[in-house]
């Protein structure tokens, strides 16, 4: 087919409102010959444009020259650019359009440029090609919606429903398996108890699911894999039972102790000689109180900070643990833990991670003689919705049962009556010395009740004489009389050692009364020190030979001599013979202090004892340990006092005013009489002033013996407030205690458990829910920071009325102690 001769001169560019594409040149048409073909001209230089989208008239002029040898092609006008009356502008157009969609680029475009072609105008240098690919990618986006858009095949709909089916499926059985076994898990573990099998992790939750106690079971266990116990394993008491093979079985039960306590046991038993069941409590998310004083005088536990240790009593200064323990703890958000007396018990506290840990070991001491073949850690945790009523129902309440009125009126007079301690050295214990120390506490005290004497060991030659030396009381019998008349009651202290000097240990050997050698030949006894003697056996009081032998020497001390009481001085744990050995297995060396306790009770009076890890029978006292006259020593008092009453132990003795020992003392001689320097004299009067509010009124030295005129008469005043105040407020709650067992002494957290900052309080008591009291226990403080608990408060400085739930910050104290007494509600002035 002929192609048609075209007049492109005829257009003009005002023809053409609209350019869409760059239009070919038209200036070298003319050179077509007849042909349509172009003449062999020399183009001119091809001038740059920054088209948007196609290259410019003279780029697609070389385009159209290097495709004429194909007869086919067509030349290129932009449709929008031609008038449309122009039929055959239209195939034009077509053409237009396929040459757009192949490419906007000539061959001679994608050659590499010569060197001659690289000059500014060279259709090479031109960002036409750019711009090109630019708006082809623009308009492959733009049809994206339209691809998405598309009419969806049914097979796609299909797949959709498929997978949403399975996805529902997947979560309906998950959800079934998952509430499957929280029914399990709620029978199990007996509905607010849950434990983790692989990372051996225990909560105990209360009734809001908040956890109340954490703790880490097994920690010593080093197998993971734990299995169901065989049926000959199990107990038929409901127990659930599990076992790591061959290491250890853990039984876990349930049992209500109230309508509002619920205890959990734990039990392990050990299935290796060398694993030594071990749980950790976390401290983290609450406060702890109990089992003793530790060597920190920690309130509250955490405080404190020491490694496993047996849990058996010592002295502080050299041991982790006091001389009155208890296997009882309670947390802030009411769990407690009561620990089998046949566990052999050891104990840490951690500060990192904040932890106690409760170890069953045997060991060749503390815990020697095994009652089981492995070793067996017991314990309960009990729980509550408040930690105060929890720790009430806990507590004892029948501390009045087999009292008689003597007994009572014996309670009466030590919260009364001070006791008056007589020196410690041997050599100057004498009746003529006794004598003046007592004809001067009586011109001091005037009206006042006198008290009690309290003679150390050195009222015999040789400690376990059990029989007074005349050689330095020669007239006794006059001299109890004479204290009888002035309103003083004797007080002789007895202990469970005979030392290897006294006349009594022979004859204890060759009666087998003394505690043997473990090891060796049952009559050869082992041996001890203790204070200041060197050699010493001890009694076996788990012999009744023994028992009955020791009774027949006090009764005829009490028969002979008319004193009032003995006081059992039993030393701690730790002064037991290394390798003891008694008639009777003990559990732990502290058994040996309930058993003595125990066996002398109802036979004589006791005053007291030193040490205890069972509450002794009323109306004895418990003595709290020694305290340096420091200010260190000072601060101990209270944490340790209120230790003890959450213990169980009401009926407490405080340590000596001014501390059971110094450092260094002086002596001055003035008139004839010998005096005593204080080196802190602040120090001495602190200390007065906290035992005023004390059970009971404890000193070591008189206070007229100080070389300062006004310690004198400061201890008449405050022997006065004592006596018209503070007294009263200790028989009435003492009578508490015998009905409840709760402390006369008391923590700030047993008026309010609920109030957090009743927790930390470790320099503020209160006498039963009455009198709170806060002592100064810094040198120098003449002011300091008060909390009060809920209610209103009247101040016994100056009279005014405080109300509590706050902080009295900067409160001023000078010569007296701060202490408020509790009125009703409505009270207002």
């Amino acid at each position: 087919m002929d192609r048609k001769h075209y007049k492109y001169d005829k257009i003009h560019e005002k023809e053409i409102p609209k350019i869409i594409l760059a239009a070919p040149s038209t200036e070298n048409l003319d050179h077509l010959n007849d042909n349509n073909q172009i003449e062999d001209i020399t183009p001119k230089p091809m001038r740059r444009r920054n088209s948007i989208s196609m290259p410019n008239l003279d780029d697609l002029k070389v385009f159209i020259e290097n495709e004429t040898d194909d007869e086919s092609k067509k030349n290129l006008v932009d449709v929008n650019t031609i008038e449309e009356e122009d039929d055959e502008f239209q195939h034009i157009s077509n053409n237009l359009q396929r040459v757009r969609r192949k490419s906007v680029l000539s061959s001679t475009m994608l050659k590499p440029p010569i060197e001659e072609d690289l000059s500014p105008n060279s259709p090479t240098n031109s960002i036409t090609s750019v711009n090109s690919i630019a708006s082809l990618l623009k308009e492959k986006f733009q049809n994206i919606p339209q691809t998405i858009r598309r009419k969806k095949s049914p097979e796609y709909k299909t797949k959709v429903f498929v997978g949403l089916l399975f996805t529902t499926i997947v979560v309906l059985i998950s959800t079934a398996y998952i509430l499957y076994h929280q029914k399990v898990l709620a029978k199990v573990y007996f509905g607010n108890m849950k434990f983790n099998k692989d990372t051996r992790t225990l909560k105990i939750f209360n009734e809001e699911g908040e956890d109340i106690v954490k703790l880490t079971l097994g920690t010593t266990i080093d197998y993971d894999i734990v299995l169901n116990c065989l049926p000959k394993d199990s107990r038929e008491d409901g127990s659930l039972c599990l076992e790591w093979m061959n290491r250890a079985r853990l039984y876990m039960s349930f049992y209500n102790l109230g309508s509002d306590v619920k205890c959990y046991n734990l039990q392990w038993v050990s299935l290796s000689d060398n694993l030594a069941p071990t749980d950790c409590f976390d401290m983290s998310n609450a406060h702890w109180y109990g089992g003793g004083q530790t060597a920190e005088s920690a309130w509250p536990l955490e405080k404190g900070s020491h490694f496993y240790q047996p849990f058996i009593t010592g002295n502080i200064e050299t041991h982790e643990w006091g001389n009155v323990l208890k296997r009882y703890f309670i947390n802030s958000k009411g769990v407690a833990i009561i620990i089998d007396n046949e566990t052999p018990l050891y104990i840490s506290i951690k500060d990192s991670p904040k932890e106690f840990c409760l170890r069953a070991q045997y060991d060749n001491f503390a815990f020697v003689n095994k009652f089981t073949s492995t070793a067996q850690l017991n314990y309960s945790m009990c729980t509550s919705t408040n930690m105060s009523q929890l720790h009430v129902f806990l507590s004892e309440h029948t501390l009045w049962d087999g009292l008689k009125k003597e007994d009572s009126n014996i309670i009466d007079y030590f919260l009364t009556e001070p006791v008056w301690e007589m020196p410690e050295m041997k050599e100057v214990l004498t009746e003529v010395l006794i004598d003046s120390v007592t004809t001067e506490i009586a011109n001091f005290v005037g009206t006042l009740k006198q008290g009690h004497i309290l003679f150390n060991e050195f009222w015999q030659n040789q400690i376990g004489d059990f029989e007074l030396d005349e050689k330095r009381f020669t007239n006794f019998s006059n001299f109890m009389t004479k204290q009888s008349r002035r309103g003083f009651r004797v007080v002789f202290t007895i202990q469970p050692f005979i030392s290897t000097e006294s006349f009594n240990f022979a004859k204890a050997v060759e009666e087998n009364l003394l505690i043997s050698e473990r090891f060796s030949d049952r009559r050869i006894p082992a041996l001890t020190r203790y204070k200041n003697v060197q050699s010493a056996g001890v009694l076996d009081i788990t012999n009744p030979r023994t028992v009955n032998w020791l009774l027949d020497k006090l009764n005829n001390i009490i028969q002979t001599h008319k004193i009032d009481s003995f006081y059992l001085d039993m030393g701690t744990a730790y002064n037991m013979p290394l390798y003891y050995s008694c008639q009777k297995g003990l559990l732990n060396p502290d058994e040996y202090k309930t058993i003595f306790t125990n066996s002398l009770q109802g036979k004589v009076s006791l005053f007291g004892v030193s040490s205890a890890i069972e509450r002794p029978r009323s109306p004895s006292f418990v003595v709290l340990p020694e305290f340096e006259f420091s200010w260190t020593g000072l601060r101990n008092v209270v944490p340790t006092i209120l230790t003890y009453g959450i213990l169980g132990f009401p009926f407490l003795i405080p340590g000596a005013v001014g501390g059971d020992y110094a450092t260094t003392q002086d002596v001055v001689i003035v008139n004839g009489t010998e005096h005593i320097v204080l080196e802190d004299p602040e120090l001495y009067i602190r200390w007065l002033q906290l035992a005023t509010f004390l059970p009971v009124v404890r000193y070591k030295h008189l206070p007229s013996s100080y070389s300062q005129k006004n310690i004198s008469s400061l201890a008449k005043d405050l022997a006065k407030k004592r006596y018209d105040y503070i007294t009263p407020k200790l028989k009435k709650f003492a009578r508490v205690s015998l009905n409840l067992g709760l402390p006369i002494i008391r923590p700030l957290w047993m008026l309010d458990s609920d109030d957090p900052n009743c927790h930390l309080a470790a320099d503020e008591f209160s006498i039963g829910d009455e009198i709170i009291v806060a002592p100064i226990l810094y040198s120098g403080a003449r002011e300091r920071e008060i909390y009060l608990p809920a209610g209103v408060w009247k101040d016994g400085i100056d009279g005014s009325l405080r109300k509590g739930n706050r902080w009295i910050h900067d409160y001023r104290v000078e010569d007296n102690v701060a202490y408020f007494e509790r009125m009703p509600d409505d009270t207002r002035f």
